[in-house]
């Protein structure tokens, strides 16, 4: 098995290689107060990178929070792109919607769609998305990842957060449900003819999948 190289200072370094501007640190600021912990800086500049790689017009995701994601998503898309975000919770959405002002971004780039994940994606079209962001209840990971298949087009990618899950997921003798469904996702993955697979070490985890 390959050796670990990277020390905690290097991991820490990368962690903080990028710089949030002001409207995403207060966003993230609200998102704490929220009790909805946002994608760390580097999974964020990671999802804004990807945005970029596929010209992203159209994009999915899963789990609004305070609107964190979304604007390192809508930082990585084309100026014309449209970012659809899916969460519970109205005030989560609040906060987003505060913080999509904040940045300049306007309406017409985003639309909230306050329902579960499981009762909007089955309405979305197929084949229609540049990527799918997900991070969502982790029990629901594996349905979401069926989802996102089919809402990809080709050359399409598919990220999901908390991948690692605070070191558990590499930890055989954690069992808990949020753990095990991760882990089953990440073998899924990885086993799947469909997607071309990557776990990166940023944040929590960023599992990530690019459709064939």
């Amino acid at each position: 098995m390959p050796e670990a190289y990277l020390s905690v200072s290097s991991l820490t370094y990368a962690e903080n290689f990028i710089t949030e501007d002001d409207a995403t640190a207060a966003a993230r600021g609200r998102g704490d107060e929220l009790g909805c912990v946002p994608i760390s800086p580097s999974g964020g500049a990671t999802l804004r990178l990807l945005a970029s790689l596929v010209h992203a017009r159209a994009v999915v995701e899963l789990g609004t929070g305070a609107g964190v994601s979304g604007l390192w998503l809508l930082g990585g898309m084309r100026t014309d792109g449209v970012l659809t975000t899916v969460d519970t919770e109205p005030e989560h959405q609040r906060a987003a919607r505060e913080a999509f002002t904040e940045a300049g971004i306007a309406g017409t780039r985003y639309r909230l769609i306050n329902g579960s994940a499981s009762e909007v994606l089955p309405r979305l079209t197929d084949g229609a998305y540049d990527l799918v962001f997900v991070d969502a209840d982790k029990t629901g990971y594996g349905d979401y990842f069926e989802q996102a298949v089919r809402l990809l087009r080709p050359g399409g990618v598919v990220a999901f957060d908390n991948a690692l899950w605070h070191d558990r997921v590499a930890d055989p003798g954690r069992r808990d449900a949020d753990t095990v469904a991760l882990r089953e996702l990440g073998k899924a993955i990885r086993a799947d003819e469909r997607v071309i697979p990557a776990l990166l070490p940023v944040g929590d985890g960023l599992l990530v999948a690019a459709k064939r």
